[in-house]
C-alpha cells in the first residue's frame, strides 16, 4: 500500500532569523524538504515505500546528494522518479553502467536520479538537473523481514546516518564521494558515508511523516509499543491498525515499533516454498523457520571476554547504559567461568589488579571488575580493531571443553567495518560473538554482521527505559545455546547448493527462532530435516513438511540476505586474490540483477527523456543531516563548518542563486596522521553543516578563549585561505563568492554577540561582573572583540553590494577582494587556524 505525501508549498517564506545553522536561508531551503515512510506490516514481513522530496528554489539547476540509512536486512526492489507530471521508473543496472547513464543524462541536461548502496545500511541518492523552482520526488520500494524473539516482532527503520569514526592513513587521489570525511586506507570510501551534520538549534527541519498499516491477518497482537517517538493509533474499518508518527518529529533517531503477539505460540516451525512466477515453475525460494526446543540449555564452563567502548560518542546515557549492561554480564558469571574485561577508545585498557589473561570468576574478581567498570567515562576515538584482535587472541588460547564467548558493548559508530571483519572474521571459528548496540541511531548493520560471523546475537538498546529488559535478554543469550551445529537435509524438492542464507547457520537460543532461506529445484513439496547437537551432547532433529505459498517478498528477502553473505565474503578476501574477488563480484551482480535487489555492485538509475537545462553542469549540494538524538557535539571534535565545495579535486563556484551559507565543507590539505589522537574527544570526520554557528555548542577544550570565538577565528582563517585559492576566478564568480561570504560573516557576528563569554561577561555573574579587576578585564576584552567584529560587519555590508546589479568589477573588485582577505586574516589573528587533517582515498 502506498500513501502519497503532500510536499511543502514552493512559495513558503523563509524564516526571518534564518542563517547559518538553519535549513532556511534568505534564498530558501536545502534540497531535501520532506521524507515519508509508509510500511504495510503482515506477520514477520513489511513492505515499505520511502519517499524523498527534493526542491530547488534557486536560479540555477541543482544536483542534490543525500546520504541516508535503510534497514540493513531490507531489500530495495524498485525506484521511481516523479517531476512535473512525468514518472520515470528506475532500472537496476551494473553500478558502473548506471553511473555512466546518470552522468550522460546530466551532461545532456536531462533530469536523472541514481540510488547506490555503500554499506548494508547506508545508501546515497543523487538527483540531478532539478530545474529552478521544481520539485522532484523519488520513491524507493523495500521488502523487509522483521525479527521475532521472545514473543515480539520488531519493525526498526533508521532515519539518520550517525557520524562514524574514520581510522587509517591518509591516501591521495580524488575523493570517492561528496561527504565530509576523507578517504583512508582503512576506509577507502569514507567520503561516501559521512554526510555533513546540522547541530541542534536550527529551525525548519525536514518534514517527516511515518505510518504503518498492521494487518491482523498476519499475527494477532496483544499490544503495540513505540519507544523513541510519539505515535497515534487508529483502527481502520477492515480491522487493520494504523500507527502514525505525530507531527514535529525529527530525522535524528531510529523509528522502532514493537508488536507483542497475543500468544507466543503464534510463530511456529514451518517450511514455505514460494515458486518463481511462471506457468510451470520448477524452481523457487524456500523459507524455513525453526523454533528452539522448550528445554533450557545446560550450563557449561565459559571463557568470556567483555569489550566495552568508552569513546567520546558514548557520552551521557549511552555510557551509563553500557556500564550497567557490562556490569550485569560480569555479575551473572559463575564460579566455573573465566573472564577478562577490556575497555577502549584510542587506547586499550585491561582490568587491573587481577591475574593476566583470563581470570577465574571469583566473587573478588567480579567485584573488582564491576567497580572498575563503574569508574569508566567517555573519551577519545573508536579504535575498535585492536581490542577485538586482543580479545580473539586471548580466547583462541583457551583450553578445550569450554564455551568461548566475546561480548562487545558499543554504539558501533565506526567506518572500517569491512577492515574489522577482514582482520578477525577467519579467527572467529569456535568463538561466539554477541554484540550489544547502545544508541538511538545505532550502527545495526555492522553489529549484526559481526554477531552473525560469530554465530551469536545482536541486542540493541535504544533507551534507558529498555535497559533492564535488554539486560535480561543479554543474560539469556550469552548462556549456552540450546542447539549448535545446525544442518539441513531435503527430501523432495532439492536445495540448490550455495544458496542457503545465512551461509553460516546460527545456533538456537532460548526465545529466538532461526529463519533460513534458500533456493529449491524440482517438484514443490517434500520435507526438510534440521539436525544439530543439544547442550548435553544429544542429537537434535526436527522434520518439517513443506507447504506452497508464502509472501511474494520472501524471494527478495532471500536475495538480499544471500547478497549480504557474498558481500561479507568479498570484504574478507585479501586484495591480492584478484581471481576470487572477480568471481564473487560477478556472482553478487548476477544475483542482484536476476532478482531485482540493490547491492554494492549495482544501482538503480532513472533518467528522463526531456531536456530541461543547457547541460553546463548543475550546482551541487550535499544534504546535511541532523546530529543523532542524545549525542553531545562536544565529543565529536567538529571543525568549523562551511567553506566551498571541492568537486573533482577542483574549485566549484557557488554560482548565481546558490544557497547562501549552505555549501559543502572545503577539504583541508592532507598531511601525515597525528601520532597521538586527542583524548578529550571522539575524532569523527564530520564537520557541522549550515555554518559553524551550529557547530560550536561545545567550544574548543584546552584554550583560554571563549569557545565560540575560537571557532569563529578558525572559520575566518579558512575563509581567507579559500579566497586566496580562487582569487583568479572570473569577476562574476568572485562577486557571488563575496556576496555569499557576507551572509556567513553576519550570522557569525550575531551568534558571537549572543554569547556572554565572548562579550566578556562570565555566566552567572550578573551585575557583580562589573566589580573587580576580573570584570574590568572582561569588559576590556569584550570591547576589543567588539571592534574586531565591527570591522567584519562593515565588510559584510560592503560585500552585500556584490549581489546587486551594479556589483563591483575589475580593479574595484580586486580592492574589495584584498580587503576581505586582510580583515579576515586580522580577525583570525593567532587563534587556532585551519581544519583537522582529512585523509584521501587510495588510487
Amino acid at each position: 500500500m502506498t500513501t502519497d505525501i503532500t510536499l511543502l508549498d514552493a512559495g513558503h517564506p523563509a524564516e526571518p532569523e534564518a542563517g547559518l545553522g538553519a535549513l532556511a536561508t534568505s534564498r530558501g531551503n536545502l534540497p531535501l524538504d520532506a521524507v515519508d515512510v509508509h510500511a504495510a506490516i503482515a506477520g514477520t514481513y513489511a513492505s515499505v515505500e520511502l519517499t524523498q522530496g527534493f526542491r530547488n528554489p534557486f536560479r540555477v539547476p541543482l544536483e542534490a546528494t543525500y546520504i541516508f540509512p535503510l534497514p540493513d536486512r531490507a531489500a530495495v526492489t524498485a525506484m521511481r522518479m516523479e517531476c512535473a507530471g512525468h514518472v520515470v521508473e528506475g532500472l537496476l543496472k551494473e553500478r558502473s553502467r548506471a553511473r555512466e547513464e546518470y552522468g550522460q543524462a546530466i551532461a545532456d541536461g536531462r533530469r536523472a536520479a541514481i540510488a547506490e548502496e555503500d554499506r548494508p545500511d547506508v545508501f546515497m541518492m543523487r538527483v540531478g538537473n532539478i530545474a529552478p523552482g521544481e520539485r522532484v520526488t523519488v520513491r524507493l520500494t523495500l521488502a523487509q523481514p522483521l525479527p521475532y524473539q521472545d514473543g515480539e516482532v520488531t519493525f526498526r527503520f533508521p532515519l539518520v546516518v550517525a557520524p562514524r569514526y574514520i581510522p587509517g592513513t591518509p591516501l591521495g587521489g580524488t575523493p570517492a564521494g561528496s561527504g565530509v570525511a576523507a578517504d583512508t586506507d582503512a576506509v577507502p570510501d569514507a567520503s561516501r558515508i559521512s554526510p555533513p551534520v546540522l547541530l541542534p538549534g536550527f529551525p525548519n527541519p525536514v518534514r517527516l511523516t511515518v505510518s504503518a498499516d498492521i494487518d491482523p491477518a498476519g499475527l494477532p497482537l496483544a499490544r503495540i509499543g513505540c519507544s523513541l517517538h510519539a505515535t497515534a493509533e487508529q483502527a481502520a474499518a477492515d480491522g487493520r491498525t494504523i500507527v502514525r508518527l505525530r507531527p514535529g518529529e525529527r530525522l535524528d533517531r531510529d523509528f522502532i515499533l514493537r508488536l507483542a503477539l497475543a500468544g507466543q505460540d503464534r510463530v511456529a516451525t514451518s517450511l514455505v516454498l514460494t515458486p518463481d512466477p511462471g506457468e510451470d515453475p520448477a524452481e523457487g525460494t524456500f523459507t524455513l523457520t525453526v523454533l528452539p526446543p522448550a528445554a533450557r540449555g545446560l550450563p557449561r564452563a565459559r571463557d568470556v571476554m567483555l569489550v566495552l567502548d568508552r569513546s567520546g560518542s558514548m557520552r551521557g546515557w549511552k555510557m551509563v547504559a553500557a556500564r550497567r549492561a557490562a556490569a550485569r554480564i560480569v555479575d551473572t558469571l559463575t564460579g566455573t567461568d573465566r573472564f577478562a574485561v577490556l575497555r577502549f577508545d584510542h587506547v586499550v585498557e585491561e582490568l587491573p589488579d587481577v591475574p593476566g589473561g583470563l581470570a577465574e570468576a571469583t566473587d573478588r574478581n567480579r567485584f573488582r571488575a564491576i567497580e572498575w567498570l563503574a569508574r569508566t567515562d567517555d573519551r577519545g576515538g573508536t579504535e575498535m580493531l585492536a581490542p577485538l584482535e586482543r580479545a580473539v587472541r586471548l580466547l583462541s588460547g583457551a583450553g578445550p571443553g569450554r564455551d568461548r564467548v566475546l561480548v562487545l558493548v558499543t554504539d558501533g559508530q565506526v567506518g572500517n567495518e569491512d577492515q574489522i571483519l577482514q582482520q578477525i572474521g577467519a579467527q572467529l571459528a569456535g568463538i561466539r560473538v554477541h554484540a550489544v548496540g547502545v544508541d538511538q541511531a545505532v550502527n545495526a548493520g555492522f553489529l549484526s554482521r559481526l554477531a552473525g560471523a560469530g554465530r551469536g546475537r545482536c541486542e540493541l538498546v535504544e533507551s534507558e527505559d529498555r535497559l533492564e529488559e535488554a539486560a535480561a535478554r543479554i543474560h539469556r543469550r550469552i548462556g549456552a545455546p540450546l542447539v549448535t551445529g545446525l544442518a539441513l537435509a531435503a527430501d523432495g524438492a532439492a536445495i540448490v547448493p550455495g544458496t542457503v542464507a545465512p551461509g553460516l547457520l546460527p545456533d538456537l537460543f532460548p526465545g529466538v527462532p532461526v529463519t533460513v532461506a534458500g533456493r529449491w529445484r524440482g517438484h514443490p513439496g517434500g520435507t526438510v530435516t534440521v539436525t544439530g547437537t543439544g547442550t548435553d551432547g544429544t542429537p537434535f532433529e526436527s522434520t518439517v513438511t513443506a507447504v506452497t505459498g508464502g509472501n511474494p517478498a520472501s524471494t527478495a528477502a532471500w536475495a538480499r540476505a544471500h547478497v549480504r553473505d557474498l558481500e561479507d565474503r568479498y570484504a574478507c578476501l585479501p586484495g591480492h586474490d584478484t581471481t576470487e574477488l572477480a568471481r564473487l563480484e560477478q556472482q553478487i551482480t548476477d544475483v542482484s540483477l536476476r532478482h531485482g535487489v540493490l547491492c554494492r555492485f549495482t544501482a538503480f538509475v532513472a533518467a528522463d527523456t526531456r531536456v530541461v537545462t543547457d547541460g553546463t553542469g548543475p550546482h551541487r549540494v550535499t544534504q546535511p543531516v541532523e546530529l543523532p538524538a542524545g549525542w553531545d557535539p562536544a565529543d565529536l571534535d567538529l571543525p568549523p563548518a562551511f567553506g566551498w565545495h571541492a568537486a573533482g579535486g577542483g574549485f566549484a563556484a557557488t554560482g548565481p542563486g546558490a544557497p547562501r551559507g549552505m555549501l559543502a565543507p572545503a577539504r583541508a590539505a592532507s598531511g601525515p596522521r597525528s601520532a597521538a589522537p586527542r583524548r578529550s574527544r571522539k575524532r569523527v570526520a564530520s564537520p557541522a553543516a549550515g555554518g559553524w554557528a551550529a557547530a560550536a555548542a561545545s567550544g574548543v577544550r584546552g584554550t583560554g578563549e571563549a569557545s565560540r570565538l575560537v571557532l569563529a577565528r578558525r572559520q575566518m582563517a579558512d575563509e581567507a585561505a579559500a579566497l586566496r585559492t580562487v582569487q583568479g576566478a572570473p569577476d562574476a564568480e568572485r562577486a557571488w563568492i563575496l556576496a555569499d561570504l557576507a551572509t556567513r560573516i553576519e550570522a557569525m557576528a550575531a551568534w558571537l554577540a549572543a554569547d556572554p563569554a565572548v562579550a566578556g561577561q562570565q555566566p552567572g555573574q550578573g551585575r557583580a561582573a562589573g566589580q573587580g579587576r576580573a570584570a574590568g578585564q572582561g569588559r576590556a576584552a569584550g570591547q576589543g572583540r567588539a571592534v574586531e567584529l565591527g570591522g567584519l560587519v562593515a565588510l559584510a555590508r560592503r560585500l552585500r553590494a556584490c549581489d546587486e546589479p551594479a556589483a563591483p568589477r575589475g580593479a574595484d573588485l580586486d580592492v574589495l577582494w584584498a580587503e576581505a582577505i586582510r580583515l579576515l586574516t586580522e580577525f583570525a589573528g593567532s587563534g587556532p587556524a585551519g581544519r583537522p587533517e582529512f585523509w584521501k582515498r587510495r588510487q
